[in-house]
């Protein structure tokens, strides 16, 4: 990784990153709520790719999935490699050190982030065709091309002029980088796709497409509310949720999307 989005993730707590927000909190909750409706049965074995200390490896392992973690940073690894039912290596999601036909289904829910070239993209998607085997389910996470936007009124942001600028190039190229004095909690250098981007790099991966989902939708910017919703009526707001999740008008809103391929074999 480009030493910037390095250093992010050694500053970052990432552990408990998806806790300590009610926004990280929801992406989190949806997220899973997703992967429980598309993973095969345990036991299968899982490549959780870019999979950090292993926030969903966890879990995954506790339900009886034999997970194998592949991620870029030492730390991640070492944290990843203590939790049950999970092995982890240091590896890139363009060249997984991986053998053929191996996973049944493959998490790339963070690698997409980084790769700011779409042939790196098209690459790493590519790969999880390798390593999965035939009708192995593929699920990828994005960044909405408008999160940042819409991030900079929720928290203030675009009251600064260095947002600004920084976001004129992230809605025009999808690529966004922090660099130049920017405010760490800004992110680091990333790629933020369209809606149905995504969906055309596994596309041309040579993967089907089986639908783009929605993570948060547009309720992520509920802020202060939001939390009181996930302690008093956690599931009323999933199960709506879940209702209009590949709704194509409300893809952009969301701060995050999954899409979701099968291996044709």
């Amino acid at each position: 990784m480009r030493s910037e989005i390095t250093a992010y993730y050694e500053r970052l707590a990432e552990p408990g990153r998806l806790g300590a927000t009610p926004w990280g909190k929801l992406e989190y909750l949806r997220t899973w709520d997703v992967l429980m409706r598309e993973l095969p049965a345990p036991p299968a074995q899982i490549l959780d790719v870019g999979g950090a200390a292993g926030v969903y490896a966890a879990p995954l392992g506790g339900m009886g999935y034999d997970v194998h973690l592949i991620d870029p940073l030492d730390e991640h690894v070492a944290m990843a490699s203590i939790l049950v039912r999970t092995t982890a290596t240091l590896g890139d999601a363009r060249d997984l050190p991986v053998p053929d036909a191996s996973a049944d289904a493959v998490l790339m829910l963070g690698p997409l982030y980084h790769l700011t070239e779409r042939a790196d993209r098209v690459r790493a998607w590519q790969e999880a065709a390798r390593v999965s085997k035939p009708g192995a389910v593929i699920v990828a996470a994005t960044i909405s091309r408008y999160a940042s936007m819409l991030d900079g009124f929720v928290k203030g942001y675009l009251r600064e002029p260095a947002f600004g600028e920084m976001l004129e190039r992230t809605l025009a190229e999808g690529v966004h980088e922090n660099l130049g004095g920017g405010k760490p909690e800004w992110f680091t250098t990333a790629y933020f796709h369209l809606p149905n981007e995504a969906a055309e790099e596994a596309a041309d991966a040579g993967l089907a497409v089986k639908r783009v989902v929605s993570v948060e939708g547009p309720l992520w910017m509920l802020a202060d509310r939001l939390d009181s919703w996930l302690a008093d009526d956690e599931e009323l707001l999933l199960s709506w949720l879940r209702r209009v999740e590949e709704e194509p008008g409300l893809l952009g809103s969301s701060s995050h999307l999954l899409t979701i391929c099968r291996n044709p074999g």
